[in-house]
């Protein structure tokens, strides 16, 4: 088994990366050592600023961000007992995200790099989702290591694509959503359910213990290709709560959401170990805010002949420690991106 640490440490340079996200709603910064060991991992969420809008409001969003980000970055340096004159370099989310949240971190971290001398490396945020399952905290043994070629499968609110990786930086993109992602899905479906927002964990909640054959929601396995879709299984939810609503029902809520969460795990967890199996992977890796879902969890350990590395709950989400991690990977190979470097709202991880 290929052992990635030691790979890390002899063929690349030690280094220290303060690392700042802000590409969607959660401000975050944080302390990597060698792209592998996490320091301090600070977020500040905007969850309850949002919930009033049923998804994230982009203005409010860069105003937040505007209000924290310093004070978060401050955290994280005091957290891991540094100063900025500790670090190597500083890692900064580029894309893709919203436009006006990653413009914050873009100029916080451009200013932190001018008044420090730091060279400045931008980072594609889907990619740092990848780079999750190699962190682990300091002081912390670390699991499995990652053996490629490795089959990623990324999911979250913006989400959701399938990628070959058959080295570091190495990336094949197979198939991405054709319509909503898959935590689009889970929010949409979660408002007609008069769920709370965000709508993952709310259908995760609700769902436990609930018969999740009760419904027979479509699955579009789209056969032939490695996109995936989840419109048409939203809009077979809107249809059956319509039609329940007009016979004068109560909503079976626990059941349909149990039902909807299975049509979505399946989708996701089968293409992924077809496609594993197709590449000849030898490991597979969910990432994203929708791996931290108990279900397609368990469901991707018990399916899976392979090893599964799904990174812990606190880094599925949005945070700072994965663009650490990978910033980390590009600075050691020599990345050093400029002060006019701008943000990539759409930047697509088959550009990389």
């Amino acid at each position: 088994m290929v052992n990635t640490l030691d790979q890390v440490t002899i063929d690349l340079p030690p280094a220290r990366i303060l690392a700042v996200e802000s590409s969607c709603d959660e401000t975050a910064a944080a302390v990597v050592e060698n792209g592998r060991i996490i320091h301090s991992n600070v977020v500040a969420s905007q969850a309850s600023l949002h919930a009033q809008f049923g998804g994230v409001f982009p203005e409010v969003a860069s105003r937040q961000h505007i209000r924290t980000i310093y004070s978060v970055i401050d955290q994280a340096l005091k957290k891991a007992h540094v100063s900025l004159s500790d670090m190597d370099a500083i890692a900064v989310t580029r894309g893709p995200g919203l436009p006006g949240s990653l413009v914050v971190g873009m100029n916080a971290a451009k200013g932190l790099a001018i008044a420090s001398g730091l060279p400045l490396v931008g980072v594609n945020h889907l990619e740092a989702h990848l780079y999750s399952a190699w962190l682990y905290e300091a002081g912390v043994q670390p699991k499995m290591e990652v053996e490629f070629p490795l089959m990623a499968l990324i999911v979250s609110g913006g989400h959701t694509e399938l990628v070959f990786m058959e080295d570091h930086l190495k990336y094949q993109s197979l198939g991405t959503t054709l319509d909503d992602a898959a935590g689009e899905a889970f929010d949409k479906v979660a408002r007609l359910l008069n769920l709370e927002y965000p709508g993952g964990p709310s259908i995760q909640k609700i769902s436990e213990g609930a018969d999740d054959e009760a419904f027979q929601f479509p699955r579009a396995w789209l056969e032939g290709s490695w996109n995936f879709s989840f419109s048409g299984l939203k809009t077979a939810v809107l249809r059956e709560t319509q039609k329940i609503k007009a016979s004068r029902r109560p909503l079976p809520v626990p059941e349909m959401a149990a039902s909807f969460q299975m049509a979505v795990v399946d989708v996701l967890v089968e293409k992924t170990i077809k496609a594993a199996d197709q590449f000849s992977a030898k490991h597979v890796l969910v990432a994203g805010g929708v791996s931290a879902n108990r279900r397609l969890r368990q469901e991707f350990q018990t399916r899976s002949k392979l090893h599964v590395h799904i990174p812990a709950l606190d880094l599925c989400t949005d945070n700072a420690a994965m663009a650490g991690a990978v910033g980390y990977q590009r600075f050691a190979r020599g990345q050093n991106d400029s002060m006019d470097m701008d943000v990539l709202p759409n930047w697509p991880i088959a550009e990389l």
